[in-house]
């Protein structure tokens, strides 16, 4: 019988560590893409435009604070809306965690 290398079980399990951490992560960013997704779609039918696309676009991220003190991702996504069927106007959604933070829509006027 072969002796243990404590090496290569370290090794193997950092592994398995980073692949649980990417997969964490992974499916955390979808989550938050999905609800800045339904956060676009509600504005531009609020405010009466037009949502192009079908989708937000990852804009930039960043560690932030949130109201109890605990560290989180600050997201902020970008989204194409036209209020005139014509002009291609530019929107965002800003996520801290999991929570709107803020939305907005370029100004000018809203046909």
């Amino acid at each position: 019988m072969a002796p243990v290398s404590y090496g290569r079980m370290w090794f193997a399990f950092i592994l398995v560590l980073a692949a649980l951490f990417t997969a964490w992560f992974w499916q955390a960013a979808l989550r938050a893409r999905e609800e800045a997704n339904a956060v676009a779609i509600d504005t531009c039918r609020t405010a009466n435009v037009q949502f192009l696309d079908g989708t937000v676009a990852f804009s930039s991220m960043r560690p932030a604070r949130d109201t109890t003190g605990r560290l989180t991702w600050r997201r902020n996504y970008v989204f194409d809306y036209t209020d005139d069927g014509m002009t291609r106007r530019q929107g965002f959604v800003v996520l801290l965690g999991f929570s709107l933070e803020a939305v907005g829509l370029a100004p000018g006027p809203l046909h």
